[in-house]
């Protein structure tokens, strides 16, 4: 994550370069999810929600393809559903339970604390240096979609050869 704040934070034309190659490796290599990020920063968002989902997105999809690159698949459709609706379901079963002390970012976050912890500074950033004009709304839709690109990115990484597999996946 360390280098994605680098290039993030060059503004030269071989860094804008990159980052165009990027977003148009992601479009071509994950097509069902840029689909998806797609239509959800196509509704009627605000313009500071909307220019950090696209960036949330790209960054996310460079952390995952940095690290990960020879062994994530592409996101299928139903992985895609499935993972929307187990955070439905998880945020569903949280607002049921008041006394559960985790929220599901945190969950998120056991799983991939690093971009999580990147994520929410940029979050944070935003939210500060425009308090006054941001829809908050607007960046929870931003913030959820990106959560969503996470878990199913995450899920999308193939285990390493010889990786042990769990009973329940014998089984099934």
């Amino acid at each position: 994550m360390d280098e994605l704040r680098d290039v993030f934070a060059s503004e030269d034309d071989d860094t804008r370069e990159r980052l165009d190659d990027a977003f148009d490796d992601f479009e071509e290599r994950q097509s069902t999810l840029s689909d998806f990020a797609t239509e959800v920063l196509a509704r009627n968002l605000d313009e500071t929600a909307l220019a950090l989902g696209y960036f949330l997105v790209l960054a996310v999809w460079m952390a995952f393809d940095n690290y990960h690159a020879e062994s994530l698949q592409e996101v299928s459709r139903d992985l895609l559903t499935a993972t929307e609706e187990s955070l439905t379901l998880d945020e569903q079963l949280r607002i049921g339970d008041p006394a559960e002390p985790l929220d599901s970012d945190d969950v998120v976050a056991m799983e991939q604390p690093h971009v999580l912890e990147f994520i929410n500074e940029h979050l944070d950033a935003t939210l500060e240096a425009h308090a006054d004009q941001v829809d908050v709304d607007d960046v929870q839709v931003v913030y959820r979609m990106v959560l969503v690109c996470v878990l199913v990115l995450s899920y999308a990484v193939e285990p390493p050869a010889g990786y042990p597999v769990a009973k329940t996946e014998l089984m099934a």
